[in-house]
């Protein structure tokens, strides 16, 4: 089975040239042709931008079913991080990641979990999140995602984590997830792609994770002139081919 995957900030659809533009966002992704989207940094029914449920508007602007976690609620608003797929799913976790309570002001963060059911029947398990910008917070939360996430007997084999982990090959978050699952972009002979600052990336802070069996076989960063206005950061794309169900 082959499949294309997607992980993109992006920043409440608002571009580096400041504008609110949901519709541009769904053209990028859209031209990619994902089959699995994780996104970050979706407001939904903030005054900020226009009271839209970003994550809902984009499914429908894509065809795609969603799954939103809420990581902050304000009221009546909320912004987080969501799935979209084309493909049969049903949601298994939405929740928040641990936070460092000796700094009040920190962004709470957290992560979402569906499982795709693929053509041959198997499961795809998928966590997309977003992590903090704090180093001790950080490590609590990659922590989190491997010992408590991707420990839960649930997450069976092929599985992905995706999402803006805010941490570089060089850093202990990083470290901590990759010591259990190996980054896509490690998996093809290709140069490892930079997607942060979307003008001019240098960072890789944006990863995909893949288990044990899945084979990557084309890593891609959009760098058009749209994707790179959209938002502050570029997507990260894998084409991966998943071995059918034993």
């Amino acid at each position: 089975m082959k499949l294309r995957l997607m992980t993109w900030n992006v920043h409440r659809c608002v571009g580096v040239d400041k504008r609110l533009d949901v519709e541009r966002c769904a053209r990028v992704i859209a031209a990619a042709k994902p089959d699995i989207v994780g996104l970050q940094e979706l407001d939904v029914g903030r005054k900020r931008t226009g009271h839209v449920d970003q994550a809902h508007k984009l499914g429908e602007l894509l065809s795609m079913r969603s799954h939103f976690n809420a990581a902050m609620h304000i009221e009546e608003e909320r912004y987080g991080d969501a799935l979209l797929t084309t493909l049969p799913e049903r949601l298994v976790r939405a929740a928040p990641l641990p936070g460092y309570p000796k700094i009040k002001a920190l962004e709470p963060r957290g992560a979402v979990w569906i499982a795709v059911t693929l053509p041959d029947g198997q499961e795809l398990q998928v966590i997309n999140t977003h992590l903090g910008l704090v180093p001790q917070e950080q490590r609590k939360q990659a922590t989190a995602l491997v010992a408590d996430w991707m420990a839960d007997e649930k997450f069976t084999r092929p599985g992905i984590l995706m999402g803006d982990f805010n941490a570089t090959p060089f850093q202990e978050p990083y470290r901590i997830i990759s010591r259990t699952i190996a980054d896509a972009q490690l998996q093809w002979p290709g140069a490892p792609m930079s997607t942060y600052p979307s003008g001019f990336p240098f960072m890789r802070i944006d990863h995909m994770f893949v288990s044990p069996g899945i084979k990557v076989t084309r890593v891609e960063s959009p760098f058009d002139p749209e994707a790179r206005k959209a938002s502050d950061h570029l997507p990260l794309i894998i084409e991966v081919e998943i071995p059918p169900r034993a």
